[in-house]
């Protein structure tokens, strides 16, 4: 019978401090989208914007190095462990730094557009996908936190009908007559959108799978959306 990631952790009471430190890296991505998107969408002023993405993102970098470090340290001094949580505890961590880095490439989109986004258009392609995506977010650190399994669940019916949405946008954005420079920045946001998507789902779901299928669960479904 195998056991999910998160209660072999718990279990053992392997690395808490760990555990404490990837849940900071978190909530400081779900600040980073949250505050990416009150500019980049609702053209909200956000003071100092870039500073605060870089800094947060720079904080996250660092918690992944700490982490690493750490998992590294506790293999070496206590060889008994269970070495395949270990291991999968550096994959899971590294998708949460990724979310980090997907968050300031959506800042990139705010400095590369023409102009204020035109909120009717971003609607009538995304409709609320960002606060899907911030829900997300949330359900993926209670679930987690919380080792929630019916949270967990859920994560997979965000990506499903997010990532096939995405996919869709970019089809009718390549076949839209929108300029060239709106065109490019809503597909660059729907594929961002489609990334952090698959790695929220990947860290979401660690908590229900069995070890032997994190990340390669339904691969035929998910294919496209669990590479980089």
């Amino acid at each position: 019978m195998f056991e999910t990631l998160i209660k072999i952790w718990k279990k053992k009471n392997l690395l808490p401090q760990v555990f404490d430190e990837f849940q900071e890296i978190l909530v400081n991505a779900h600040e980073m989208f949250d505050s990416v998107c009150k500019k980049l969408i609702d053209n909200e002023e956000v003071p100092s914007l870039r500073k605060k993405i870089y800094e947060i993102d720079e904080n996250i970098n660092r918690l992944q190095k700490d982490i690493r470090t750490k998992v590294v340290e506790h293999l070496i001094f206590q060889p008994a462990v269970d070495v395949s949580v270990c291991l999968l505890l550096m994959s899971v961590v590294k998708d949460a730094e990724r979310l980090g880095d997907y968050c300031k490439n959506l800042l990139e989109v705010v400095y590369i557009l023409g102009k204020p986004i035109d909120k009717k258009k971003y609607l009538y392609f995304f409709d609320v996908m960002d606060k899907k995506i911030s829900e997300l977010f949330k359900k993926t650190k209670e679930a987690f936190i919380e080792s929630d399994e019916k949270k967990s669940i859920t994560a997979w019916d965000y990506e499903t009908k997010i990532v096939k949405r995405c996919d869709e946008i970019v089809e009718e954005l390549a076949k839209s007559s929108l300029s060239i420079n709106e065109g490019v920045c809503l597909t660059l946001i729907a594929r961002y959108f489609k990334r952090l998507t698959a790695h929220l789902t990947n860290i979401a779901t660690s908590v229900v799978l069995p070890i032997s299928e994190l990340d390669h669960y339904d691969e035929g479904r998910r294919k496209e959306s669990v590479t980089d």
